[in-house]
This record gives structure tokens, C-alpha cells and sequence, in this order.
């Protein structure tokens, strides 16, 4: 990498992925375009979806626990909150600089990008992600590995769902218009958390499809983000900046909302819960809300009290990283995330946090038979929907493809298109309609006549 770096003025565009012709960077409207991003996402149909997709415990139950809806929306108040604070510390700083407006655009980009960030993931959790990777990798359908390209065949056994939401939100799918949502290029780049091509894949992380790859170098070129030199060739970014305040949005919600969820589900106790919140707070402030708490007898009402508090510092003590660490971001330097960067007390409590999660919650009976119950779904699904697509001729196939939303595109010119296909189709579905088709396909149920 050289030793430039990006630049506030470019990062902020409000060029519209696949309108780049109707773009007026001079028009002046109350509702700014990336405004328009965080509105039309909420009115999109793959954003409702997400209240059927499991986040972490299954879904539904007698006891309300997070959904992937209630978990983005929560995400993007929160992102928005960090967002504002950066952004009156940025404007300070770079006080006479003419661009100096861009600033007041960052707590909405991030928000929309919150919102969107968990777009692409398949039903049932992040186990979902990894049915169709191993789908491919260990499971039937790695006699497919023949007759597809390295790189496709990275996108498949890597399957991600952060690059399937770039996909989601910029590809024309059947009878959908060019550029797919038509979002911003500054709010399509704030939710690729790993800029890089599926074949150097970290922990099957990566941010984009071998199908996306033009499209994500045209947004990161407009943007100015710095592109990593290789002498392999393989394509890879420093980070948009803002993906930093969106992953640390993200992390402090699922991580803090996922506590909660276990208190109420009775996986933690709630003197457990208690103990782990106060330990990010020392002194008076850790006294002062202990006696809050003493005045309240409803244990949920405690840990909502404390669970509040804990968000709020975080959100401090994070926009209070970026703006220590900004020129590093902006260098492509920085290294890690403003989560794990904090070396303060609320550093070490969030370690906790999660060291905890992983030990009681991540492996909690119920999450575990979301996964099995997720993996047979999903592998059975992939191994019927790729046959048909395979071998459409068969009279089965045949039956099978004609249920599938004409939106994807079965008749795709290539194999790996084909599978896309199916990919799109499959994880696009919620967990109840995955759970639906399983049985049908298996003749377990019926349509009602």
C-alpha cells in the first residue's frame, strides 16, 4: 500500500450505484440521498424478512428474544449515536476545510448501512452461512468442484453474508431495475467489513462474490479507498472508515443484547448478569448504579438499566478510538476494531463479555438445535435446488423450478450463475419458509385445499 491516504471529500458520495447518469452532486433537498438509503431499506421486502431469521436463540417462542430485524434496528440507533459523536469531533477538526459539510451525512450513512448489514444472511443464524459453505466443501456438493473456476469455487466454500448483502443490494435481479437497491456508493462501501476477494478468505470472511467483483472496484475506486498492492493480483481494499462504527455498532449490540436475551431465557442468573455489566464501571458511577437497581424489584428491569448504561459508554469510549486513531484509518493502518482497541476498563469487561458468551451461550442446548436443525434444512434444500438447476430436463427438476420466484435466474448461461441462483433464492427464505419447503419437498406436509 502507498503511503497516501483517503480523503473525507471523496469517501462521503451520494452517487447512486447504477444511476451514476441521474447524479447531481449540486442538488439541495431536505431529504438527503442517504437518507433516502436508511428509508428505502425500511420499506424493502428483504429487511421485513429478517424478523423471521434467527439471530441467535430460535425462533419463535414464548419469551420475545432478538430477531435479525430487532437486532439491525437496534444496530443502527446505536451506529448513529457513534456516528453523531465522530462527527461533531470531525467537524471541529477539520473546522476550515470547504468540504466540512460531509460530516453531517455520517450518522445516516451509517445507519442505513446498519440496517442493511445483515441483509444477505441465510435462516437460522450464522450456521446457515456455514450449511452452505460446507455444503460445498464437504458435502455433496463438492463433485461441483470440476467444473468451476478457483474463484467461484472460493465464493461457495467461503459463502458469506456480508458479501451476499453487497450482492443483494447491487445486482439486477429478473425484472428488477439496474443497480439493484440503487444505494449510495458511500453506504454500499460502509457495509463490506472485509474489502477483499473471496480467494484470500480469513476465516471464510471476505466481502465480495467473484460476481461483484467489477462492481465493488468501481465503488472503492470512486471512493478513493486504497487498494493493497499484490503481486498475486488478487483484489483487496483498505476499509471506508466507516465500516469501523458500523462493526463496532454491530459487536456492541449483539454481544450486550445477547446477555440479556440468556438472562431472560435463564441461561445466566441475574446476579451473573449484574456482576458482568457493573464491570465496566469502577468508583462512584459503579455505586451510584447499584443503588438505582436497589430502588427496582424486576430483574429485567435491572439488567435493562445496566445493559443501557453499558451501551452508552461503549459508544463513548469507541467514537473516542476513531477520532484518537483516525489517521491510521484513513491510512489503512489501523489494525483490529475500536472495540478491540479499547484498553480500559470497558476493554477487558467486553472481553469478559464474550468470553462468557462463547463458554454459556454459543452453546447452549437450544442454539445448538437451531444449528443441527438449520444444517439438514438448508443441506437438504442446496441438494435438491442445485440437482434441478443441474439437471433441469428431469421430470422433478422441472416441477422444482417452477416454484422458484422468477426473480433468480435458474436459466443462467454458467454453472456457477446457475448456483447463485439457488443460493439467492435459498438465502433469501426465513426460517419458517425454509422449515415450510423442508417438508413439503420431504412429502411431510400438504397444501391446504
Amino acid at each position: 500500500m502507498s503511503n497516501k491516504k483517503m480523503e473525507w471529500a471523496r469517501l462521503i458520495n451520494d452517487k447512486r450505484f447504477g444511476l451514476e447518469h441521474y447524479h447531481d452532486p449540486k442538488k439541495s433537498n431536505i431529504r438527503t440521498d442517504f437518507r433516502r438509503d436508511y428509508d428505502r431499506l425500511v420499506f424493502s421486502s428483504p429487511f421485513r424478512r429478517l424478523q423471521n431469521k434467527t439471530q441467535v436463540f430460535p425462533l419463535p417462542g414464548s419469551i420475545f428474544v432478538h430477531n435479525r430485524l430487532t437486532h439491525s434496528i437496534e444496530v443502527a440507533c446505536v451506529g448513529k449515536s457513534m456516528a453523531d459523536e465522530i462527527a461533531i469531533a470531525l467537524s471541529e477538526r477539520y473546522a476550515g476545510q470547504p468540504w466540512n459539510s460531509v460530516f453531517t451525512h455520517i450518522g445516516d450513512i451509517v445507519a442505513a448501512a446498519c440496517l442493511a448489514h445483515d441483509l444477505g444472511n441465510p435462516p437460522f443464524g450464522h450456521s446457515g452461512e456455514r450449511a452452505i459453505a460446507t455444503f460445498f466443501s464437504e458435502g455433496k456438493g463438492n463433485y461441483l468442484r470440476e467444473r468451476l473456476t478457483d474463484k467461484e469455487w472460493a465464493d461457495l466454500t467461503n459463502f458469506e453474508g456480508n458479501a451476499n448483502a453487497f450482492r443483494l443490494l447491487t445486482h439486477s435481479f429478473n425484472g428488477r431495475r439496474d443497480g439493484g437497491f440503487a444505494m449510495t456508493y458511500s453506504t454500499l462501501a460502509s457495509i463490506v467489513k472485509y474489502p477483499f476477494e473471496s480467494s484470500l478468505a480469513t476465516k471464510g470472511k471476505f466481502g465480495f462474490f467473484t460476481s461483484e467483483h467489477d462492481d465493488f472496484v468501481k465503488v472503492a475506486e470512486e471512493l478513493g479507498m486504497l487498494r493493497h498492492d499484490r503481486t498475486d493480483g488478487a483484489v483487496s481494499y483498505a476499509r471506508h472508515p466507516l465500516v469501523y462504527i458500523v462493526e463496532a455498532a454491530d459487536d456492541i449490540c449483539y454481544e450486550i443484547m445477547d446477555i440479556e436475551d440468556a438472562h431472560k431465557l435463564k441461561i445466566l442468573s441475574t446476579d451473573e448478569v449484574i456482576e458482568l455489566l457493573l464491570g465496566y464501571f469502577d468508583g462512584a458511577q459503579r455505586r451510584h448504579m447499584a443503588e438505582v437497581m436497589d430502588k427496582v424489584d424486576d430483574p429485567n428491569e435491572k439488567i435493562a438499566y445496566l445493559r443501557s448504561c453499558v451501551i452508552g459508554v461503549l459508544v463513548k469510549r469507541c467514537a473516542e478510538s476513531f477520532i484518537a486513531n483516525e489517521d491510521r484509518i484513513l491510512a489503512g493502518t489501523f489494525e483490529g476494531s475500536l472495540l478491540s482497541s479499547l484498553k480500559s476498563i470497558e476493554g477487558e469487561a467486553y472481553k469478559r463479555c464474550n468470553d462468557l458468551s462463547w463458554d454459556k451461550i454459543y452453546r447452549a442446548s437450544d442454539v445448538v438445535d437451531i444449528e443441527l436443525a438449520g444444517n439438514q434444512i438448508i443441506t437438504f434444500l442446496l441438494d435438491k435446488m442445485i440437482n434441478a438447476v443441474v439437471n433441469p430436463e428431469l421430470n422433478y427438476s422441472r416441477l422444482l423450478l417452477s416454484k422458484f420466484p422468477r426473480q433468480y435466474d435458474v436459466e443462467a448461461p454458467t454453472l456457477y450463475g446457475k448456483i447463485q441462483a439457488v443460493l439467492d433464492h435459498v438465502s433469501a427464505m426465513t426460517d419458517v419458509y425454509a422449515l415450510d419447503l423442508f417438508r413439503k419437498l420431504n412429502g411431510l406436509s400438504l397444501p391446504a385445499v
